[in-house]
């Protein structure tokens, strides 16, 4: 070989080389879709590329705390504009510039993501919706904000949120467990339904896990009531046929949780549901506020 060839510079390591490949798509809301006005999608796409790099360096199991820490700050760093050396920070950066919108949201995403490798275990429900504060709460708060909602909408929007995390983590709550050595079900459910934290690698859930995950579904279908006037209540039109969309996903999702065992069937939503699921709970959304102005 030739001394004028150059040795090839090993490409450098960012968090979205360790992307799981999930999108939008595998997620149980719609992330920007059709319903959103064209123009505030891309910001928004940004913010999920952004966001789902994260989740996913927090999640890798190959990678060790101290590798995680450091990609997770190699994000934070080039969305407050002190580095370049994520893609995807810097295109958040830009997106939310563009339209004068605050990165706190990003960035509260980021401090759930360092809690996830530091902390593996949940005390009480008291606890894990404080972990909803940070790693749920600020995405519909970001989208109120795009959309220039009131943020007197921010309590509604956030019980939303948090039921929605919640609901994720029932779904996987072995797969969590196994892969991760992570669990978010409360220590003091499973203590009081006389279940352990080693039955969430069984292949079905015992009789005492099952009434522990079943009560914090019901529980957790009450805390998306807290929300559910959220729709009715933003100005925008086609973002409230959006949260109407997420809201009936959520409330499906988590009467299945009641009905079935997260360790052995099936609670994930199939696509033709969520697709025809979506178009009835859009449209009803649209004849209501129809039938408001018409009333």
């Amino acid at each position: 070989m030739s001394a004028a060839v150059k040795k090839m510079e090993p490409a450098p390591v960012t968090a979205e080389s360790f992307r799981s490949g999930k999108s939008g798509s595998d997620e149980n809301f719609p992330v920007a879709s059709l319903l959103i006005a064209a123009p505030l999608r891309p910001v928004i796409l940004a913010f999920y590329d952004f966001v789902r790099a994260g989740d996913d360096v927090a999640d890798n199991p190959d990678l060790a705390p101290e590798q995680k820490h450091a990609l997770l700050d190699q994000l934070d760093r080039s969305l407050m504009g002190s580095s370049d050396a994520e893609p995807l920070g810097v295109k958040l950066r830009e997106k939310l510039k563009e339209r004068r919108l605050t990165d706190r949201h990003a960035r509260d995403l980021l401090d759930a993501f360092r809690r996830d490798v530091d902390k593996n275990r949940t005390a009480n429900w008291d606890e894990l919706i404080d972990y909803c504060r940070l790693s749920a709460m600020p995405v519909g708060r970001f989208l109120l904000d795009v959309h220039g909602e009131s943020r007197e909408l921010w309590p509604a929007s956030d019980a939303i949120c948090a039921a929605l995390q919640i609901n994720n983590h029932l779904q996987d709550c072995g797969k969590d467990f196994s892969a991760l050595n992570r669990v978010y079900v409360p220590q003091d459910a499973l203590d009081a339904a006389g279940a352990r934290v080693e039955d969430l690698g069984a292949a079905k859930a015992p009789p005492a896990l099952r009434a522990c995950l079943r009560g914090l579904a019901q529980r957790n279908r009450a805390l998306l009531e807290e929300g559910a006037s959220l729709p009715h209540d933003i100005k925008d039109l086609r973002l409230g046929m959006e949260i109407a969309v997420i809201l009936r996903h959520a409330f499906r999702i988590a009467d299945v949780l009641v009905a079935r065992d997260p360790l052995s069937e099936n609670v994930m939503l199939g696509k033709g549901e969520m697709f025809f699921g979506a178009i009835a709970a859009a449209i009803g959304e649209a004849f209501e506020r129809l039938k408001g102005r018409a009333g």
